[in-house]
């Protein structure tokens, strides 16, 4: 290596630590002012002193074309019905959209996120519905789920920013089945990132198949709508979702004469993007 060549574990553009001093064995004249960390203190909880605490769509796909090969859903409706019963308990004004085409899906969240949310602490959605890695489907077919979320990004919802937009997805992300394994017992302004500020709680992890029960609903909204109930007004939002992960994980698990099928389990998966900690109460 020639003596002029920078070393390669040594990044340029690293933000200054918030302490004020550079990362070990760095030189202040490597580090562009334009990105040091800005200091200053600032809660570390999401605000919830707004008039409401917000509005939640559930999106509620049952019934689906032929063309599409995709089974009717049932117990679904077991699921909405909590959903709507749990968040309107949390004073979350909800409205439930059954059975929705990708163009009325798009319509629905396009003309939520152009809503003024000026008064609201957050934003919740709750999609059931079949699915795939990456893909969430309406009664006619599939589309990307990023199409949905997108439309609330910063850049694109601004009475939203800075504000926790919570997305529940209850649906498939492939079709693995997950044998399990035997375990012993044991105030001021602020640029901030348009993908911050997002939740999204799979209901299992990628490329995994997400199980239901046609009487009581999906092993997740069921979990879900339960620790909500339970934990709701107690606990921060990702220690909720820790426990949903828990109780899916250890008191579920699949009965079924189809080959492969049986004795089968499920994990949730949180994906959080959340700069500060959510909870249901002031």
């Amino acid at each position: 290596m020639s003596a002029n060549t920078r070393e390669p574990d040594v990044d340029t553009t690293d933000a200054r630590q918030h302490d004020g001093k550079q990362p070990a064995g760095s030189s202040s004249g490597s580090f562009p002012r334009g990105v040091d960390a800005k200091p200053g203190s600032r809660s570390f909880r999401y605000s919830l002193g707004f008039p409401s605490i917000g509005h939640c769509i559930v999106i509620n796909n049952k019934n689906f074309d032929r063309s599409t090969g995709m089974n009717q859903r049932n117990g679904t409706d077991v699921d909405a019905a909590n959903v709507c019963k749990v968040f309107k308990n949390l004073g979350y004004a909800v409205k439930v959209y059954n059975d929705q085409t990708t163009s009325q899906m798009i319509d629905i969240l396009s003309a939520a996120s152009k809503e003024d949310h000026s008064t609201s602490a957050s934003f919740v959605c709750v999609l059931l519905s079949h699915g795939d890695e990456g893909v969430f489907f309406g009664t006619d077919g599939p589309l990307q789920l990023q199409t949905l979320t997108s439309m609330f990004r910063g850049n694109r919802c601004r009475s939203l920013v800075g504000k926790p937009k919570l997305f529940f997805i209850q649906a498939c992300r492939g079709t693995d089945l997950d044998p399990g394994v035997e375990t012993d017992s044991a105030d001021e302004t602020t640029k901030i990132p348009v993908e911050a500020d997002f939740l999204y709680a799979f209901s299992t992890a990628p490329g995994y198949y997400s199980w239901r029960n046609t009487m009581s609903g999906s092993w997740f909204i069921q979990s879900l709508c339960d620790m909500i109930t339970r934990y709701g007004k107690e606990l921060e939002l990702l220690h909720i979702m820790t426990r949903v992960n828990h109780k899916v994980a250890v008191e579920f698990e699949s009965v079924s004469n189809s080959p492969g099928f049986n004795a089968r389990k499920q994990i949730p998966c949180i994906v959080s993007m959340l700069t500060k900690e959510m909870y249901f109460f002031p």
